[in-house]
């Protein structure tokens, strides 16, 4: 008789389990049900802008501090030199001084070469290395990138404005249009950074980045035969096929081949310094100062030989000098508007995808983060200054970063000591650059070129992923057989075909428990994991369910339901009771989306299945409430997890009501 009254204590306690599992079930449905209404679209734009000027906690409307310390927060977000300036110090100076002249004797002699590429006079392409890294180093977070032009933008533009403006024919029409692409590009990247549109770029993917690179180098890499060999008439084509036809056909006539001895003599030299340099990371300075000792060497040879006089190509009169202002050059009108716009858009994004690129990947090595919009503000404020003071599109250079980076630089002060040398060299050397030859330009651009090969990356894409090496091959064949212009469009349409491919064909899977857990995992991941009998648990597999996928989704679960698998002795519909879609990806869906669940719930119900969803998101569950959807399928069918609906499911099940499930 003692026994009795704890057996019937065991007896409650069992009975009251389950009436605890469903109040607790029910207070975290409650929770999910009732939370507040997500931010619209018109809160996020204004927190997305003020985030730009207000860092922080200011970016809050409520924040209490008073306004000049709001105001002054506003201008070290736009200006970060005035947060890192208190703190600088003389022992960083001397890294950077030491960094941004060994900086320097890199870009000076670069910088002329990529000018003569962007078929530009060469004091355009020093004028390029003064003023776009000053406003960088006001305005840019990047403690390593070194600013100037690069031969890929170069090449860009000089392959996109010829057919608008032949520069033999009217070099000063040519060269206005060069300064007002270039306001478009900073115009562009400066509306990217401002509004937080950085995911644009990003549609140039990595694979397309690589192989657009190397089909790029290749092409520069051909048209610098014409220095090299001192070619007079060259074709304006980029095409590999007309650059290599234009070489055949001009040897047959004149060409010099002093040039060619020069140049190649040159050109050794310049590759064993940048072998030496890898193999001995502290001589990093030789492989840095080699082309300009190259070019001093070269210069002092012809000058005393009159080497000129026998056929060696010679840069001659460059002009020296500050910037001079080109506001007036700027055109805003006439025909050709819309094409310097079209180039300035193209130039912009290829400009922002090298400088965002090579500055994370050194914030990634001295471990900080590097804000990709506000790099993209400074990008284009610098390009808007440029083209107003002789500048053309500038960015951030991987080679000369790479020095920039080995010299010790602990700031952007390095490019401010870099840009002051180079406008003492305009100012006071630029008249003994006279006899400088055209090869040697042409041989420190191919110097640069391996750089911008990457083999072991492009392996690498293959073996991961073989979508991303056709876009990689696409971009580079586009380059080399086409134009850049193609060799672009090609790797944004590849890259965005296989994203539109992941839209419109999301993986959907069915989900199984563990054994001997409660998590549930895809069944075709995990053959282990056990199916819920009478209960097909679905897991959609995208940030979106909108008008692209939505009936793909939609029959793809109605036929798991409701027709006979390959591997089922009978149709589904005659054992599944309850669908279980686990929403716990998708971020958000559309009116499409919404249509595509009303039309899979009558589906279910004709069939006399029940339908439940576990973890809907914010976005998603606040649009299914306005279109009273949750009110269709019941408030008691949405769950906190998968684990959680599918024991709801299965306990009422027992208790023979699996229809309020």
């Amino acid at each position: 008789m003692g026994s009795l009254p704890t057996e019937t204590s065991v007896e409650e306690q069992q009975q009251r389990q389950p009436d605890l599992e469903n109040s607790s079930r029910a207070e975290r449905a409650y929770w999910l049900l009732n939370s507040p209404d997500p931010p619209g679209l018109w809160h996020e734009l204004i927190g997305s802008i003020r985030e730009i000027f207000f860092p922080g906690k200011l970016s809050s409307s409520n924040s209490k501090q008073p306004w000049s310390s709001r105001s002054f927060l506003v201008l070290q977000s736009l200006f970060p030199i005035l947060k890192w300036g208190r703190i600088y110090s003389v022992s960083k100076f001397k890294h950077d001084l030491m960094a941004g002249l060994t900086l320097a004797s890199l870009s000076i002699p670069q910088s002329i070469g990529y000018a003569n590429l962007a078929k530009l006079d060469p004091q355009y392409g020093l004028y390029t290395s003064v003023v776009p890294p000053l406003i960088y180093a006001l305005m840019g977070s990047s403690r390593e990138i070194a600013i100037g032009p690069v031969a890929v933008v170069s090449m860009l533009l000089s392959s996109m404005i010829q057919p608008v403006v032949d520069v033999a024919a009217d070099p000063i029409a040519y060269r206005k249009l060069v300064f007002t692409v270039t306001f478009f590009a900073g115009l562009f990247q400066s509306i990217f950074g401002l509004f937080r549109l950085g995911f644009l770029v990003d549609f140039l993917s990595h694979a397309a980045i690589v192989g657009f690179m190397a089909g790029a180098a290749i092409v520069i890499g051909l048209q610098q035969l014409k220095g090299l060999l001192g070619i007079s008439h060259f074709t304006t084509k980029t095409d590999v096929i007309s650059v290599l036809g234009s070489v055949f056909t001009s040897l047959h006539n004149s060409w010099y081949p002093l040039n060619f001895v020069f140049g190649c003599s040159f050109l050794v030299f310049l590759l064993f310094a940048r072998f030496i340099g890898r193999r001995n990371k502290k001589l990093f300075w030789f492989p840095a100062i080699a082309p300009l000792l190259s070019v001093i060497l070269s210069t002092f040879i012809v000058y005393m030989t009159r080497a000129d006089k026998h056929g060696v190509q010679i840069v001659k009169h460059i002009k020296g000098g500050l910037n001079p202002s080109t506001a007036h050059q700027l055109q805003f009108q006439g025909p050709h508007l819309g094409q310097a716009a079209k180039i300035g858009l193209i130039s912009a994004v290829t400009a922002l995808t090298e400088a965002v690129a090579v500055g994370r990947s050194f914030a990634s090595i001295k471990g900080y983060h590097l804000d990709g919009n506000k790099e993209m503000v400074a990008m284009g404020f610098m390009n808007l200054a440029g083209s107003l003071t002789s500048c053309y599109v500038a960015t951030g250079s991987f080679s000369r970063t790479a020095v920039n980076f080995s010299a010790g630089c602990q700031t952007v002060v390095s490019n401010i000591v870099m840009a002051i040398t180079v406008l003492f060299s305009l100012i006071l050397f630029t008249k003994l650059l006279y006899y400088t030859p055209i090869a040697i330009l042409a041989s420190i651009i191919l110097s640069a070129l391996p750089g911008l090969i990457d083999l072991p990356e492009a392996y690498y894409i293959f073996k991961v992923d073989k979508l991303d090496f056709i876009a990689c091959v696409g971009a580079f064949l586009g380059v080399l057989f086409a134009s850049v212009e193609i060799g672009l469009l090609v790797a944004v349409s590849i890259s965005f075909a296989k994203l539109l491919l992941n839209a419109i064909r999301p993986s959907v899977q069915l989900l199984g428990r563990l054994p001997r857990t409660d998590t549930f995992c895809e069944m075709s991941q995990f053959p282990m994991a056990i199916e819920t009998p009478g209960i097909l648990t679905i897991r959609i597999n995208s940030a979106l369910l909108c008008f692209a996928n939505a009936n793909f989704i939609r029959e793809r679960i109605t036929k798991w339901v409701t027709e006979e698998e390959d591997d089922l002795q009978e149709p589904r519909k005659k054992t599944v009771q309850v669908v279980i879609l686990d929403m716990s990806n998708m971020m958000n869906i559309d009116t499409s989306g919404i249509l595509a669940l009303e039309e899979l719930h009558k589906d279910l119900a004709s069939h006399g299945i029940d339908l439940a969803m576990a973890c809907p998101r914010w976005q998603v569950l606040h649009k299914l409430k306005l279109a009273k959807f949750v009110d269709r399928i019941g408030k008691g069918n949405i769950f906190l997890s998968v684990g959680e609906a599918n024991d709801a499911c299965v306990g009422r099940s027992k208790f023979g009501a699996l229809s309020n499930c």
